[in-house]
């Protein structure tokens, strides 16, 4: 009788064997995370391959392992993605050449000449990775070479093969248009939904999430504002700045209503709730950065009143004029902060979150825009209806953008595990980015 690796699928329709006609053992695994787990190593260490594993020998562990290892298959790149690689590759030559006659570059000259250096290394690594690939294969099907050497280059293909599956990947994601706001940090904004009082609890409990998550990563964070619920649990609004370059391209796939289902420990017969919370998710603005993308301030466009903080905190509260609202009249977000008990950094704090709040809204209209100017439209993975649900009684996160279900959803919630789903909705974003690309390109031919 076969024993098997079940890697916690639920549904019999997801249920496959892996080369069945090699395998001695089974492989039953959830097809959404076969297909799109673009990182293999990841996905051996993450806890989907822990359940019923004790009940394999060794030998039969490792003849799985390796033969799940067989089947992924290495991605072929479109030709106009090549194309448009070797492009950038005489782009930067050009500018290498000018530099060669003294050429000084500007702010953003050197910029683009940075990011162009860093793409062709990864390029470079993508073509002697794929070269090496080839000629082991000619070696290992060529029947008139010698037996010893074609048992050393099926060992050392397995090697090249990872690595050439993670560099194709890398490559492509390099390939696609960055967003503008890429390289900025992150201003995360949580507001309870519908479900009551657990929607204020459940927020308490991203933000947390989130806190951890940056703890993970060894992000330095800050909370900006925290409106805590009157009964003592729960949130009913939190501000998280995160001070690290880059995290914003990260965590702006976290943007949207984010529905839980569990008993909460007030329920007296044990029926499930569903409540949710919403995620925004803005790049914070320097004011020293010159990027056409911020939005300038006009003398007339500010309203910003002055008054004395409530709530909870101490002497200064009711007694200061340290809180700040500012009002853009143009468009009428407000922005209200009274943490500090300085005015004028409450002040500071209030135009960083206006100013990433303005940003965000003009970044969105001209991608709106651009989207209802297109004739071919296609799926976002940004849309602002229901993103991901957390289900307790089931120990699962499902994310809805990619279909993808991770099994651990206190390895979520812990922060650690966390990057697992945003990996599968960046893949689900660059398939979607590239299919237009490869469109945009072959019609330029």
């Amino acid at each position: 009788m076969f024993k098997s690796i079940l890697l916690n699928s639920f549904s019999p329709n997801f249920r496959i064997s892996i080369r069945p006609s090699l395998l001695r053992i089974p492989i039953i695994i959830n097809n959404n995370i076969y297909n799109n787990y673009n990182n293999y190593n990841k996905f051996l260490n993450s806890s989907l391959f822990h359940t019923k594993i004790s009940q394999l020998s060794n030998n039969e562990l490792n003849n799985s392992i390796e033969d799940l290892e067989n089947d992924i298959q290495i991605e072929q790149l479109h030709p106009a993605l090549i194309e448009k690689a070797e492009s950038l590759k005489i782009e930067l030559l050009n500018l290498e050449n000018k530099i060669s006659t003294g050429y000084s570059f500007n702010i953003d000259e050197n910029k683009k000449y940075n990011n162009l250096l860093s793409f062709i290394s990864i390029y470079n690594d993508f073509i002697n990775l794929n070269e090496n690939y080839t000629e082991l294969l000619k070696i290992i099907n060529n029947d008139q070479e010698d037996q010893i050497l074609i048992n050393e280059a099926k060992l050392e293909i397995k090697i090249f093969k990872k690595k050439l599956i993670n560099q194709t990947m890398k490559l492509k994601s390099h390939l696609l248009p960055q967003h503008p706001f890429a390289n900025n940090s992150t201003i995360l904004e949580l507001r309870p939904g519908a479900g009551g009082h657990e929607a204020n609890i459940f927020t308490s409990d991203l933000l947390n999430m989130y806190i951890k998550y940056c703890q993970f990563n060894n992000w330095k964070y800050e909370i900006l504002s925290l409106t805590n619920h009157i009964s003592g649990s729960g949130i009913i609004d939190a501000t998280l700045l995160i001070n690290q370059n880059g995290s914003y391209n990260r965590l702006r796939h976290e943007a949207g209503v984010h529905r839980v289902q569990r008993i909460p420990s007030t329920e007296t017969k044990g029926r499930v709730h569903t409540s949710a919370s919403g995620v925004i998710v803005l790049p914070k603005i320097d004011e020293i950065d010159n990027s056409q993308n911020i939005r300038k301030f006009k003398p007339d466009e500010l309203r910003i009143d002055v008054m004395r903080a409530s709530g909870a905190g101490g002497q200064h509260v009711n007694t200061t004029e340290s809180a700040v609202r500012i009002v853009h009249l143009p468009t009428g977000i407000i922005v209200s902060i009274q943490d500090e008990r300085s005015q004028h950094k409450n002040k500071e704090k209030a135009f960083t979150v206006l100013r990433a709040r303005l940003a965000e809204k003009e970044l969105k209209e001209k991608q709106e825009k651009e989207r209802s100017d297109r004739t071919d439209q296609v799926s976002s993975v940004d849309r602002s209806d229901k993103i991901r649900t957390y289900n307790f009684q089931q120990n699962r996160v499902t994310d809805h953008r990619c279909n993808f279900t991770l099994h651990d959803l206190d390895g979520c919630m812990q922060g650690t595990k966390l990057d697992l789903i945003i990996d599968q909705v960046e893949k689900k974003e660059a398939d979607d980015k590239a299919k237009n690309l490869i469109k945009q390109l072959e019609s330029n031919l």
